[in-house]
């Protein structure tokens, strides 16, 4: 025995100690990586929902719709085809479960926003206009349009369903 070299490497003891411990932290890798997976796939959910959300706000603020939304806004609605100034103040998002239908999380969206001079029916139509673009931008960010209705309701991603709860101004 050599007292000389403490750090003589006796019968492959420090490779063997390697070996274990590259192990446990390709182990540990791994497992953090699907956990970081599955709130990487909810986060952009939940980025594209607000964009969509802005989206339908500023289609709102500009004032642009297709043709028929806009007759039927003229003649029923006026105050809708001129900027209202709402603004989003918060998306958040409720786990409902495992949805038996689809076989995916199911996560029910609300949107909070705030405007001015708007009467129930005129913020019940903008709530939905909202919601719409909220669900039409996730199913875009995840290309499920083929796989939800022209509503966009529900909206899908590979492991979610998502559906919107009314908005609700504030």
């Amino acid at each position: 025995m050599d007292l000389r070299n403490p750090y003589r490497d006796i019968k492959g003891q420090m490779s063997v100690e390697f070996v274990i411990i590259a192990g446990f932290m390709l182990i540990l890798t791994c497992a953090v990586a699907a956990y970081i997976f599955d709130d990487s796939e909810l986060t952009h959910a939940m980025a594209a929902a607000r964009s969509g959300a802005v989206q339908g706000v500023l289609a709102d603020s500009l004032a642009v719709y297709p043709e028929e939304t806009f007759k039927d806004y003229i003649q029923e609605q006026p105050r809708l085809v001129s900027p209202s100034g709402v603004k989003i103040v918060k998306i958040a998002y409720e786990n409902k479960g495992v949805n038996p239908l689809y076989n995916r999380t199911w996560i029910q969206l609300k949107i909070y926003v705030t405007g001015s001079w708007m009467d129930s029916a005129e913020q019940y139509r903008l709530g939905s206009r909202i919601n719409y673009y909220a669900r039409k931008s996730i199913c875009e960010v995840f290309k499920t349009q083929n796989l939800t209705n022209v509503g966009f309701n529900p909206a899908f991603s590979d492991k979610y369903v998502f559906t919107t709860a009314g908005v609700e101004w504030v």
